[in-house]
């Protein structure tokens, strides 16, 4: 197992790319070590919400299209297939699986993530939403006066106001009765049910961005500016946010997230180390009743020193009860390479069991060229050292790889301006077989035509 293959794919000169195609074009930049792999990157022409609905529940740094997900989906596995993401973030990869009748299993440590992934794999029917809504405007009615005068006494001193401290950039984010709907919204939903996570996933998708849609019109929908911008910029500016009503937002946000209906096959979320996720999801599928292997993997393991994922989401966090500065610790994303590269052997390691004969997995690795404005070295040419250090020791066959250059203008870091895109501006997707017979099927698979109508015609009905 630890031995590294030594498969004829492995040295195939790039000579064999598609010469005067945007794969071979692209593929001139590869070293000669790793073939190119005759996949044109499609989802790049698609709409920019295609797939399912439920894809822009919430805006989230860092996640690639669902197009991407599809094109593989597509190629390399079946309706029934068990589809496995170790590193789901928003749940791109297990939402598109499920809507075209996969189990998709998506795991990942932040509990952020992980709340998005449930809920777009576990969602609420739009009967349940609705009525749960509706049980809330009742309970708001009889409640508001306390609320309300909860509220007041927050934003006049966040610190000692209420029965906990709320940092002083929430407080200001919000007109009072939002801030108090919201208050009293964010104590009565529990978590742990699949109604209530799905209408609290749905919420953090509007608590701020530029339109009457939004809770807050304090920052852009993308991220969380920084904590101390806002304090300085609200108290410079003497913002004040419109009045929007919690209830009436989330009405609207539930119309736009049924417009197609509810997949039929349900997913499964995990919370927790990528390291050991291919165990987890065996024994999650076991339990019910499921296959217990995935026949694709298809992720993208988080870039070195990119994103901090909850800095950049401190006001989402804060209403799920979650906090921002654990959540980047327990992450701990400042890797430099060769920790990365040990650190993703491991989960490759931990995945192999977890994995049919025939297994394809799909990694999708940035070259990082900055962080932060400074030079990175050792993020360019990753997918390469990836498969030499990371997957080639843990017995993976090469297939190839995929090259898909990144344009500022698609990126959600556009609203950074000059820096927009300048971190990330290639992704290598590393396309491996869990074994030779893996290996063969990816090759073979790649020049597969691709159904682009979305939805599909045997997924528009319930």
């Amino acid at each position: 197992m630890s031995s590294r293959p030594t498969t004829s794919t492995s040295k195939r000169p790039i000579a064999a790319a598609q010469t005067g195609s945007t794969a071979g074009q692209l593929a001139l930049d590869l070293p000669a070590v790793v073939p190119a792999l005759p996949i044109e990157p499609e989802w790049k022409t698609q709409q920019r919400l295609w797939g399912h609905s439920f894809h822009p529940m919430c805006s989230y740094l860092a996640s690639f299209p669902a197009g991407l997900t599809h094109a593989f989906i597509a190629r390399y596995s079946r309706p029934g297939d068990v589809v496995l993401d170790p590193f789901s973030g928003r749940g791109t990869t297990p939402l598109q699986a499920a809507a075209e009748g996969r189990i998709g299993v998506g795991n990942d440590l932040n509990p952020f993530a992980h709340l998005l992934t449930a809920a777009k794999v576990e969602p609420a029917t739009p009967p349940e939403a609705r009525t749960r809504l509706a049980s809330l405007r009742v309970g708001w009615a009889g409640q508001s006066a306390d609320w309300l005068a909860l509220a007041g006494r927050i934003q006049g001193d966040p610190a000692h106001g209420g029965p906990e401290p709320v940092p002083v950039e929430v407080a200001v984010a919000f007109h009072p009765r939002t801030f108090a709907q919201l208050l009293y919204v964010r104590a009565t939903l529990r978590l742990e049910n699949r109604v209530d996570r799905f209408l609290a996933a749905a919420i953090t998708g509007i608590l701020h961005g530029k339109s009457p849609t939004y809770l807050s019109e304090l920052m852009p929908n993308t991220f969380s500016m920084a904590p101390r911008y806002v304090r300085e910029y609200a108290a410079r500016t003497d913002f004040r946010s419109p009045e929007r009503d919690v209830f009436d937002c989330l009405s609207l946000k539930l119309d736009r997230l049924y417009r197609q209906p509810v997949p039929r096959t349900s997913g499964i979320a995990l919370l927790g180390d990528a390291r050991d996720a291919g165990e987890r999801s065996r024994a999650a599928l076991r339990a019910r009743g499921l296959p217990d292997r995935a026949r694709l993997v298809v992720t993208s393991p988080p870039y070195l020193r990119v994103v901090k994922y909850g800095y950049y989401n401190w006001l989402r966090t804060w209403f799920l009860g979650f906090d921002a500065a654990t959540i980047d610790a327990t992450l701990d994303d400042a890797h430099h390479r060769e920790p990365y590269l040990e650190f993703l052997r491991q989960v490759l390691a931990g995945l192999r069991p977890a994995l049919t004969d025939d297994a394809v997995v799909v990694l999708v690795v940035g070259d990082v060229e900055t962080d932060r404005g400074r030079r990175l070295e050792g993020g360019i040419g990753l997918a390469e050292r990836v498969w030499e250090d990371a997957a080639a020791p843990e017995g993976y066959h090469l297939a190839g790889v995929v090259l898909d250059a990144v344009h500022a203008h698609r990126k959600m870091t556009k609203l950074w301006g000059s820096e927009a895109g300048r971190a990330t501006k290639t992704d290598r997707i590393l396309v491996l077989g869990a074994t030779e017979t893996g290996r063969r099927r990816a090759v073979a698979g790649a020049a597969s035509p691709v159904d682009w109508t979305w939805p599909q015609r045997g997924l528009r009905a319930l």
